[in-house]
């Protein structure tokens, strides 16, 4: 029975430990370089459920008295937004940029790889001008696919700031939403809080 108790404490000690001297993620671009901040993504980014000028996008702007460009599509995939990449992002002089996309592939039923094979691509693309990338991701749990943890992986391995669930306490409460998928007013605030939050060391 001592012998027993030895181990289990020894073990706790152990975890303990790596908890407490674990290395967090780094993150590719703490200091950035170029010059605007771009929310890329889906009808999340473009505001569909909004009022005029209440989208995430417009509030960030409001939070921290900067001037953001909306880049947002709705029905927008991983794929169509890797087509216009170029055009939407990298030729905007990008130092943060903001990511809500994977929501419509999950809709669709495109396969993860194929939609985390394009993500990444998009978020290499973006670093390698030397901006930081900040993801939105989404994770419905059951209904997920594994996407909740396709996005941790992958900004774990590229080193980009991970929101693990944009959609957290907001999907399925109607107070908060404008309809079954997208946000109100008052759920974008919070959606924009949350990205406060994340780019405010960067800033």
């Amino acid at each position: 029975m001592k012998k027993i108790i030895v181990l289990l404490s020894l073990g706790l000690v152990v975890f303990l430990g790596y908890r407490l001297f674990q290395t967090p993620p780094k993150i590719t671009n703490t200091n950035p370089s170029g010059e605007n901040i771009v929310c890329f993504g889906d009808s999340l980014t473009s505001g569909i459920g909004a009022t005029i000028s209440m989208d995430y996008p417009s509030q960030l702007s409001k939070m921290i008295s900067k001037p953001i460009i909306n880049a947002g599509v709705p029905g927008a995939t991983t794929a169509k937004a890797l087509i216009r990449l170029e055009k939407d992002v990298l030729s905007q002089s990008p130092r943060i940029v903001l990511i809500t996309l994977g929501g419509n592939d999950l809709k669709n039923g495109v396969p993860r790889e194929m939609a985390f094979h394009n993500l990444r691509i998009i978020v290499k693309s973006i670093q390698d001008q030397g901006a930081l990338v900040v993801v939105g991701g989404i994770d419905m749990d059951i209904w997920g696919k594994g996407f909740g943890k396709a996005y941790k992986e992958l900004c774990s391995e590229l080193g980009a700031v991970l929101i693990p669930n944009i959609f957290k306490g907001i999907m399925g409460n109607p107070k908060l939403m404008s309809d079954r998928i997208h946000p109100n007013d008052e759920g974008y605030a919070i959606m924009a809080q949350r990205f406060h939050e994340a780019i405010k060391p960067y800033l």
